[in-house]
């Protein structure tokens, strides 16, 4: 194994070891989703879908 993998390794366990304190935090805080929330959500990913089928309809 490469220093460099080594070293990439380290730096990624690092960046999980400071990040999941933070990262449950935010989900312990986070605002409960309203029945509208999914509506916003789900028509952006649908429209982002259509606009792929289309293009590879195009193709």
């Amino acid at each position: 194994m490469d220093w460099m993998k080594i070293g990439s390794a380290l730096l990624i366990l690092m960046m999980i070891i400071f990040l999941f304190p933070r990262a449950r935090q935010m989900l312990k805080e986070s605002p409960e989703a309203k029945p509208g929330d999914w509506q916003g959500a789900i028509l952006p990913i649908l429209a982002v879908v259509g606009f792929v089928l289309l293009l590879i309809v195009m193709v």
